[in-house]
């Protein structure tokens, strides 16, 4: 049988900066069947360049703050929050995970003991920062493969390899857009991540921005074993994500066809089966003799 399909429920900021939304956030991955849930830190002013920190939000109906970086400071929950979280995950036994988006929130996350760390298409290509996650953290490392060139894939192969990390890391098919339409998701591609790290890193995975659930049926059948898809309580609600996410009903059911896949995705022998034995003695062709 195919390994196991492991979902990760990407919360981010859809929390809205509310660690009492957070936790009904993740209290909901839980029960819809999610093994992970993911959320997202900064320290704002480390993380984004000056001019974007004090420019406008690019969709502006979607900001909480005058500029792009009030925007992310109300998004920010603080270090406690993220403390408090990753206990309640303990507690009720969904594993807590986390992208820094800059080297003192990886510090910081690092600390917490996570069995996984996430390093988002952001900065697949931030050498620094991808250096410091693979001497630092112990658990497995998911890098999203979003808007990377042939020579930065390389770079990052590289630098996977010299730390030693490769065997650790789980690398995700990825399109940066939101939501992202099916003609640039290009699912066919995880034959290729496949081919050349199939062998040599801990698993290749799917991170999708799309409407629906079926593609993510399309991405295990190619050999994804590992699903990120954004999760909110309620699409409608203010911010970037929503609209990319997947509501409660919308993961269960995801969670439900990948195992349904998975039972399906199997050999069939030679023969009949014993559950048609009963269909062949009472409704087969039986020819005269």
């Amino acid at each position: 049988m195919r390994a196991k399909a492991h979902v990760i429920a990407e919360i981010g900021c859809n929390h809205k900066g509310s660690l009492e939304t957070a936790i009904q956030h993740i209290d909901a991955a839980k029960k819809a069947g999610a093994d992970v849930a993911k959320f997202q830190k900064r320290n704002v002013k480390e993380s984004l360049r000056p001019e974007i920190y004090a420019g406008e939000h690019p969709n502006p109906h979607n900001s909480y703050g005058r500029t792009y970086g009030e925007h992310r400071e109300k998004l920010e929950l603080t270090n406690e929050d993220h403390k408090k979280l990753k206990s309640h995950c303990d507690n009720i036994g969904i594993h807590y995970c986390c992208t820094p988006f800059d080297i003192t929130s990886a510090e910081f996350i690092i600390s917490l003991g996570m069995k996984n760390i996430k390093i988002a298409s952001f900065h697949n290509n931030h050498p620094e920062l991808i250096k410091f996650i693979c001497n630092h953290h112990k658990g497995l490392i998911h890098i999203s493969l979003g808007m990377i060139t042939d020579e930065e894939l390389d770079q990052l192969e590289n630098i996977l390899i010299a730390t030693d990390r490769l065997k650790d890391t789980v690398l995700y098919l990825c399109t940066s857009n939101y939501p992202c339409p099916f003609s640039d998701l290009h699912i066919e591609h995880i034959t290729y991540l496949k081919n050349r790290f199939g062998d040599k890193a801990h698993g290749i995975g799917f991170s999708g921005h799309h409407n629906g659930i079926a593609v993510d049926l399309c991405a295990y059948t190619l050999g994804a074993t590992f699903f990120e898809r954004h999760f909110t309580l309620d699409r409608t609600w203010k911010g970037t994500d929503h609209a990319a996410s997947l509501e409660p009903g919308g993961l269960t059911k995801l969670i439900r066809d990948l195992n349904a896949a998975r039972e399906a995705l199997t050999e069939r022998k030679q023969g009949i089966l014993e559950s048609e034995s009963h269909n062949r003695m009472f409704h087969k062709f039986a020819p005269n003799k």
